[in-house]
């Protein structure tokens, strides 16, 4: 059996969905939260397979909670928001799946269950092309970067040095990591620094990682 939490302010809704999914012989609800304070409790005591997850609620609303709900439950958002920033703030919090109210049928809704609770992801239609469309972004900053990179024109031998700068390393442990001396690390780091029009550690770093 596919345990189910059913976290939405709406008793209304609340019980539209447990008529969805009472057409499934393998689901069953076992607990309901009109909020998400009381969802996560409900979380911790029933241990569900699945929370389906509104949003906008009293108390605490899904975006709040879904981390600690993904701790003790595979989560799927189900909320008439399809703001891009929810969406993603939704998946980068830790929900597996995101399905918007209008956008789907009862049929979809047992699919998305059981897939989630196969520790799948399902998206609706717009959160498809949320996802994507922040993987191209991701893909275009990063390769800004690289291009700003190169403008630098570091060998690749003091990129592997800002590098570690970067990650906090001091000057010591760069050379164990890098087989080389202390000397060494200095002689790339002021050659860095005078590419990167750098006049100490932190501006090499900023200028660097562009932060």
């Amino acid at each position: 059996m596919i345990d189910v939490l059913i976290v939405d302010d709406n008793p209304i809704v609340r019980g539209a969905l447990r008529g969805y999914l009472a057409g499934a012989d393998e689901v069953q609800v076992v607990g309901e939260a009109p909020d998400g304070r009381t969802a996560v409790t409900a979380a911790q005591r029933l241990h569900p397979h699945v929370t389906l997850l509104d949003h906008r609620m009293p108390v605490a609303d899904g975006l709040s909670v879904v981390g600690r709900l993904a701790e003790h439950t595979a989560v799927l958002v189900l909320t008439s928001d399809a703001a891009e920033e929810l969406i993603s703030a939704m998946l980068r919090g830790g929900a597996s799946g995101y399905l918007v109210h209008g956008e789907f049928e009862p049929p979809e809704l047992l699919r998305a269950v059981r897939a989630v609770a196969a520790g799948q992801g399902w998206l609706s239609p717009r959160g498809a092309s949320v996802t994507i469309a922040a993987l191209r972004d991701q893909a275009a900053r990063a390769g800004d970067v690289r291009q700003r990179r190169r403008a630098f024109g570091l060998t690749p031998r003091e990129e592997e040095v800002i590098e570690l700068l970067c990650a906090g390393h001091s000057n010591a442990a760069i050379a164990r990591r890098l087989l080389l001396t202390e000397k060494t690390v200095k002689n790339h780091l002021h050659h860095i620094f005078t590419k990167l029009q750098a006049a100490n550690r932190t501006e090499a770093v900023v200028r660097w990682s562009g932060r």
